[in-house]
């Protein structure tokens, strides 16, 4: 259904379509979510007979009701002339229908009937006279509630059932196990009372027709529970065959309404997945309670496909129980519709109680929660202490830095808890009715002005009869309204949110999760040196979640971050940002080699929804998706109010627990109609143009380059070397290290154990369980020699062939890279814990002040300590950092986005992606093959300048691998900013030597600039020209020396390619170098003795030729097909 089209008269002074800041040109964005539209071309009408369910006729009713009687009278409670009427009034007059009278036994009725007599025999001891009833009967596969309710109104005490409904019986309902609900309102009123009702809850277990079926199945007779196709009308099974078959297709809830021939009453019938909105059920009662309605009848239906179907029939409250701030209900169904997506994202949020009672609105709880959320991880309390000893210590040295982490760490204490923020807001509705308002001001768009077939909400209405305050003088109220400086601090905090949110899908009527695109300038410099480029903020009732990045173009993984109790997940919450910004952090000076900044993305699942990873990751990118799209359709997806006003691309890559997802990632940004979604995720499978790192080796690519540069430079045969590796032959990076290698392995540590063997562990067997991608645990131990041994996790009191017993075999695969008793002359870390050698442990490694493993190449994240490895290098040991050594793999994902934005949409399937019957384009494999040497020629750059670096300087080469990183990082900004990008022959000239030679062979260069952004091909630009000067100069070179690097690049430059009238080359390089500053170098020189690329990928295809190492591995690293 579509609006309309309509002009608008009159210009209300919040927000029109037309004022509303944002990119033009941006690409359509369908629905995630399906919202029918007032007016629409479909518009459908029910009569009342068809509208909903129809039970089976009970043929023994009346036979049961004379047994009720019959019992009721022998247990003689009720006097005789009482029987027949309270018997009847239960019968016929409370809307229950046939099913629960045949389902349930006679004694079970006949304690109800008593039940309800007996509340009515004691209201009248009551001094206010008033019934109360409350009845509850649960059975093994049913369920019966029976409670006094006055229409409309949200009891916040009392029993409660409808939350006990969605806790106990609708929240965890999976197609396996689940239960639908039936619940009516007593037609009649109570004796005695003119206003309550009773309303009745039924709970069944669902008996699917087909339990099992496809997930993408929405036959009603294969996925419906059996009685709901016994008691539903044609009518309705139409109905909800519809809803199905959109909720299917999307990812969030279907929302539709219906009109009831001749009555007021609206039926709204919303259906979404299993688990994506917990305590719904109850939300919703909040919800039409808000705006003055009541419901007849609800029915919540399951269906074995996975999909919950609520079904609500609304009717406006009576005369006597209406006011006047409530509208009629042909506007407030509109209004719910359209905040059902707010309720579907946080259906029990941190106000509610504020809501249900009537103090505020939907979008003013929700909006305080979000807040609340915020609140949490920002407020400043690390104190004037923090501050002093930042200044004292350099937080550019590593491990200072490393040690101000720690103690940021340690002064956030428990000051300002979750609870604590929480208790102060609750205190504040007022305040945070005028801080709502200010938020809503700036970002509610109304998009027909007055005559918006959406009428505004509540909330929004109070912006034309409540006065909008300025900053400061909602300053000045918060000052005269809190009670001390913690409940300040507090509340200003809000202040701080709204300043910095430039857009959110807040209001949009279609959403999943709630974003905010942040301004991080609001971020205190001291406890976060490196400024942000971009941040989002995601809130969602699973998880809550940050996306941030160092640039505009940046790349980086993310991860989903589980808790096993409440205790980790007060840690991790309160660690969340500080962890994304490290991650992020450290992607960033990973990425030197490539056009992307770093970035990271962290999902926090909340410790009621571990179960959730995938529900959280899909809300997750489908709200951030929602900032970076254009709107397609009004009052579908609407605009947003942008006033960061540009085009946003983001570029993410799988992480913890999230490389299952990814092809629903890419596959959900081509639904969504994003122009990019070849290139939104990396990891993904070959058959959407993925390059699987572990398929093609690519991260152990890198780290294998390193660890032949130490045998190159020291003169080792490799064959002789003594090797400890942990991270064994099942992973990525162990099990390709394994099948790259021709060392004597003598000890392999993994998830399984420990194994050992002295004369070198059988390399055809490591061989094997590589290719396998199996533990060591099942390693042949035949095959080991005398003295070899192996200990697994399980293992206890084991006796080894030196006749020392290991009591515990965890606790000896946990420690046995800090135990002595072996030699080994390289270790390489494949995997395992963070900081699993770190300041207190080192010295286990570092006997008589020397290092007892000489050479060290860190392939596992951060599994040593800045401070430890600093340790160990002054202990003589040789050492590589991971952020140098690991970073094939995020090479790996640069050009993989690279060909992605090349291609168009056919020649990228064409060329790109693996058929389904696994056939792989030729492309494809050459392509994957240039990737490899291009790893491995970065790799060999970086390690030949920081081992020179460290000839010359004698600086720790981990101190030195950070260095570096920083120059490249700082120069790559300037170069960006520089006029020597508006040098047309030279951009060219280095864009043909930085882009993948097969993609400008196969395209052209000037297709590729068409395609690729200007913004991505920038930062190309500046990463190629950076790198190649730093890796050739070192960090520190001479005021002239980049001066000659360039010089030389414009020497090379043919005459056909400079402009027919132009200033000489060195004139253009003169005027193109303003603004970019190169300090002077290490003792005031630089190096002479730097390395040309060209020479260095000559050397990398002869070490290959040395070692043995080919393009395609024989023993299973792929270098052309998958």
């Amino acid at each position: 259904m579509t609006l309309a089209a309509d002009t608008t008269e009159a210009v209300p002074f919040n927000k029109l379509l037309e004022h509303v800041i944002r990119s033009p040109g941006r690409e359509p964005s369908p629905q995630p979510v399906h919202l029918s539209l007032p007016n629409g071309a479909h518009h459908r009408m029910l009569s009342d007979e068809s509208a909903g369910y129809v039970a089976p006729k009970f043929e023994g009713k009346e036979k049961q009701m004379e047994q009720v009687m019959d019992q009721i009278e022998q247990i003689g409670f009720v006097p005789a002339e009482f029987i027949e009427t309270e018997t009847s009034w239960f019968y016929n007059d409370l809307g229950i229908d046939d099913m629960y009278f045949q389902t349930e036994t006679v004694a079970a009725i006949v304690n109800h009937v008593l039940s309800l007599y007996a509340a009515k025999v004691a209201a009248y001891a009551r001094d206010d006279k008033r019934l109360e009833i409350r009845l509850d009967k649960e059975a093994a596969d049913h369920a019966v509630c029976i409670d006094t309710s006055k229409p409309g109104i949200s009891i916040m005490d009392g029993p409660r059932y409808e939350q006990r409904i969605d806790e106990k019986y609708l929240n965890p309902s999976v197609p396996t196990n689940s239960y639908r609900v039936e619940t009516f309102r007593s037609a009649g009123k109570l004796p005695g009372d003119s206003e309550q009702q009773l309303r009745c809850y039924f709970v069944y277990k669902c008996q699917f027709a087909n339990p099992n079926p496809a997930p993408e199945e929405t036959s009603l007779d294969v996925i419906g529970d059996k009685t709901f196709l016994q008691k539903a009308t044609a009518n309705t099974k139409e109905l909800y065959k519809e809803v199905i078959k959109n909720a299917v297709a999307r990812t969030g809830p279907v929302i539709e309404m219906f009109e009831i021939e001749a009555s007021r009453e609206k039926r709204l019938v919303i259906a979404y997945r299993q688990g994506s909105a917990m305590s719904l059920f109850s939300a919703l009662s909040d919800l039409y309670h808000y705006y003055g309605l009541t419901s007849s009848r609800k029915y919540v239906e399951q269906f074995s496909n996975g999909i919950t179907v609520m079904s609500l029939y609304l009717r406006p409250l009576p005369l006597s129980l209406a006011t006047a701030r409530h509208p009629p209900i042909e506007a407030s169904i509109h209004q719910i519709m359209k905040e059902v997506s707010l309720l579907y994202c946080i259906p029990q949020n941190k106000f509610q109680a504020h809501f249900a009672s009537g103090r505020l609105s939907l979008q003013e709880t929700i909006y305080a929660h979000c807040v609340w959320v915020f609140v949490g991880h920002f407020l400043n309390r690390l104190g004037s202490e923090y501050t002093s000893l930042h200044s004292l210590l350099d937080p550019t040295n590593s491990v200072h830095a490393e040690i101000l982490s720690k103690i940021k760490r340690r002064l956030r204490t428990e000051t300002f808890t979750a609870d604590y923020i929480l208790e102060i807001i609750h205190g504040y509705p007022d305040l945070v009715r005028a801080l709502y308002l200010a938020f809503a001001n700036t970002h509610y768009v109304q998009t027909r002005g007055e005559r918006d077939d959406f009428l505004p909400t509540l909330s929004y209405l109070r912006l034309q009869v409540d006065k909008i305050m300025t900053d400061d003088e909602l300053k000045s109220l918060i000052g005269k309204s809190v009670a001390n400086e913690h409940h300040e601090m507090v509340m200003t905090a809000f202040r701080v949110f709204n300043a910095a949110v430039l857009k959110t899908n807040f209001y949009t009527p279609t959403k999943v999760a709630l974003s905010f695109r942040l301004d991080p300038s609001f971020l205190p410099e001291v406890e976060y040196p490196q400024p942000l480029f971009g941040m989002f903020l995601v809130i969602s009732s699973e998880f809550r979640g940050f996306h941030l990045r160092f640039r505009d173009i940046a790349r980086g993984g993310i991860r989903i971050v589980k808790s096993r109790n409440n205790e980790a997940y007060s840690i991790n919450a309160r660690s969340l940002f500080d962890e994304n910004y490290n991650l992020a952090n450290t992607q960033q000076r990973k990425n030197k080699d490539i056009p992307e900044g770093g970035s990271k993305g962290v999902i926090l699942l909340d410790v009621h929804h571990q179960d959730k990873a995938k529900v959280a990751f899909e809300k997750y990118i489908d709200s951030i998706m929602d900032l970076l799209l254009k709107p397609s359709s009004p009052g579908i997806k609407d605009p947003i109010v942008d006033l960061y006003g540009q085009e946003e691309i983001l570029f993410m890559g799988p992480d913890e627990n999230t490389a299952d997802l990814v092809n629903w990632a890419t596959e959900h940004a081509r639904v969504r109609g994003a122009p990019w979604w070849k290139s939104f995720f990396t990891g993904k499978s070959p058959k959407l143009g993925g390059i699987p790192h572990d398929a093609y080796g690519m991260t152990t690519l890198s780290v294998r380059e390193f660890v032949l540069g130490i045998y190159r430079k020291m003169n080792l045969d490799p064959s002789k070397v003594r090797k400890l590796q942990t991270g064994g032959p099942d992973g990525d990076l162990g099990s390709n290290e394994i099948l790259l290698s021709n060392e004597k392995y003598t000890s392999i540590v993994d998830g399984a154990g420990v194994l050992v063997d002295p004369n070198g562990i059988n390399h055809d067997e490591l061989i094997r369980l590589a290719k396998k991608r199996a533990m060591i645990s099942e390693f042949n131990t035949s095959k080991l020699s005398p003295e070899g041994f192996r200990v697994l996790v399980e293992d206890v009191d084991v006796k080894l062939p030196s006749g020392e017993v290991i009591n515990n075999g965890m606790i000896y695969r946990n420690t046995f890279h800090l135990r002595g008793g072996h030699h080994f002359d390289t270790f390489v870390p494949c995997g395992g814990r963070p900081e699993s050698i770190d300041l207190s442990s080192v010295g286990k490694l570092i006997i008589d002040g020397k290092s007892t493993i000489p050479y060290i190449v860190e392939g596992a994240n951060l599994f040593i300590t800045q401070d430890a490895k600093l340790r160990l290098e002054k202990a003589g040991a040789i050492l590589f950092k991971d952020a140098s050594a690991n970073k094939g793999g995020v090479t790996s994902s640069s050009l993989e986005v690279l060909a992605s934005l090349s291609f168009d949409d056919k020649g990228f399937i064409e060329n790109m992606c693996v058929g389904d019957d696994g056939s792989v384009p030729q492309f494809y494999s050459d392509y994957v093959k240039e990737v490899q040497s291009t790893i491995k020629a970065n790799a060999y750059l970086e390690f030949e300048a920081i081992w020179r670096e460290h000839q010359q300087t004698r600086l720790p080469r981990s101190t030195l691998s950070d260095t570096l990183s920083i120059a490249i990082t700082k120069l790559d900004e300037e170069l960006q900013k520089s006029d020597l990008w508006d040098n047309v022959a030279l951009r060219h000239s280095v864009l043909r030597d930085a882009l993948p030679q097969l993609l400008i062979k196969k395209l052209g260069l000037e297709t590729i600039l068409q395609r690729v952004p200007n913004n991505y091909l920038r930062s190309i630009f500046g990463s190629y020209l950076a790198s190649r000067f730093v890796y050739e100069f070192g960090a520190n070179p001479s005021q002239f020396a980049f001066f000659d690097f360039m010089s030389k690049r414009m020497a090379k430059l043919t005459l056909q390619e400079q402009p027919r009238v132009s200033p000489s080359p060195t004139a253009q390089l003169t005027n193109g170098l303003n603004g970019i500053h190169i300090v002077n170098g290490i003792n005031g020189s630089a190096g002479t003795n730097g390395i040309k690329e060209a020479h260095a990928i000559k050397e990398v295809h002869a070490i290959k030729e040395a070692h043995g190492v080919k393009e395609a591995h024989p023993n299973g690293i792929n270098g052309a097909a998958a």
